[in-house]
């Protein structure tokens, strides 16, 4: 079935065929449905599947009709978001096929200034995007008023509860009207959000699109042996590999993340990192040079990439493993996006192997090894430019020693 079968606005054809789609992925094609009838939906979906419009379609297309017909002011649908970058990225698909609506959509986050939020929630917002901690600051101070909300979606429900946010969810319930549909949307499913979203559901469409491998089909991953000391090498090798191409590198902290660009300053590669210790607007005009391609090499910790769906990442590299397999399966899913191909490399030390083989149990399958011999190991190490310049500098100190000892003489 194509989009344009579909029962819904013209406008919203419109924009979804701008974007260049006629079919619906999986989780579009059952979930547009059911949302559309007004049913609670439970979907468990692998990321980079499309799930954003899968709910974003058929609640633009809702509130276009029921905008048509009247009705009073106020948020009308809310998704609730576990960071920044997510809740801008859901803002975006919102804006782009609701283009040639009526509905209006808006973006509320911490980090930035409150008044605008406040001012723009004053002249009326359809869909409201949210992450907790700013939607309850606003909720208390009573800038924002939730009883009419008819649509909740809880997007990245797994990650949500990973930061903590599992109270906050629980509060929220008590600021929205009982009667309303909730779409719950996870990558992953275990017995707490299982738990979770039975208690928030009412007889909801369960929809599950789980390949036997959690890994997108259209990803070549791999794991290469690589010692902790080595791995800057090895990154920089493969950035030049892949030179003019779209890189994320995963590390595991903000420090590492720092450690990491300033290795790549010391070889002439120019990178940025991501990362909750970078001001709101720092973080923001970071992704947009990834977006843009003004940044080609992007650094970030799994908790402020989490929800970055930029186009055309042709390479991820995980330089530290993750300590997940569910971590592992959302790293490699920024790349090979929607149709579009991917890879993704994992740089495993001799201390992180015991990570791997977990992240292996539980992936049920064995990640293809990248074989490296001790020939090539060797070269790349001394071939970098770090260790270049590092001997430079010792034969340099080395020529210059005899010429100091003979001023030092000639002095006497």
């Amino acid at each position: 079935m194509k989009f344009e079968q579909y029962h819904i606005a013209e406008g919203i054809k419109t924009s979804i065929a701008k974007q260049g789609y006629k079919k619906p992925t999986d989780i579009q094609f059952k979930s547009i449905p059911p949302i559309l009838k007004g049913e609670d939906v439970l979907a468990i979906a692998q990321t980079g599947t499309g799930k954003t419009a899968a709910f974003a379609i058929p609640i633009l297309h809702v509130l276009q009709e029921r905008k048509i017909h009247g009705r009073p002011d106020g948020v009308k649908c809310l998704v609730m978001a576990p960071t920044h970058e997510l809740a801008l990225q859901i803002e975006s698909v919102f804006l782009t096929l609701g283009k040639h609506t009526r509905v209006t959509t808006f973006c509320i986050h911490g980090g930035v200034d409150q008044e605008p939020q406040k001012l723009q929630l004053q002249k009326g917002v359809d869909v409201l995007i949210a992450t907790p901690g700013r939607m309850f600051d606003l909720v208390s101070q009573g800038a924002l008023n939730l009883q009419r909300v008819e649509i909740l979606v809880l997007d990245e429900a797994d990650h949500m509860l990973d930061l903590g946010f599992i109270k906050d969810i629980q509060d929220l319930m008590r600021h929205l009207p009982k009667k309303r549909q909730t779409l719950f949307f996870s990558a992953t499913i275990n017995e707490k959000i299982k738990k979770l979203a039975y208690s928030l559901v009412t007889n909801a469409i369960r929809i599950q699109i789980s390949p036997k491998d959690p890994v997108a089909k259209n990803i070549d991953h791999a794991v290469a042996f690589i010692e902790m000391d080595d791995k800057r090498f090895f990154l920089e090798h493969v950035i030049k590999e892949h030179e003019g191409k779209k890189i994320l590198v995963f590390v595991r902290t903000k420090v590492r993340a720092e450690r990491v660009k300033k290795a790549l300053e010391r070889v002439n590669i120019i990178s940025d990192t991501i990362h909750s210790d970078k001001a709101e607007d720092a973080r923001r005009q970071t992704m947009q040079n990834f977006r843009g391609g003004a940044l080609m090499v992007l650094i970030a910790t799994d908790v402020s990439a989490r929800g970055i769906d930029i186009p055309n990442v042709e390479y991820v590299i995980n330089y530290d493993l993750p300590e997940s397999s569910d971590t592992y399966v959302h790293r490699v899913g920024r790349t090979g996006r929607g149709r579009q191909k991917g890879q993704a490399v994992s740089f495993c030390s001799t201390e992180e192997k015991e990570l791997l083989e977990q992240i292996e149990q539980n992936l049920g399958k064995e990640i293809r090894r990248m074989e490296i011999s001790k020939t090539d190991y060797d070269y790349t190490v001394e071939m970098s430019e770090a260790v270049v310049n590092d001997w430079k500098s010792l034969i340099n100190s080395a020529e210059e020693e005899p010429k100091r000892k003979k001023k030092k003489k000639a002095k006497r």
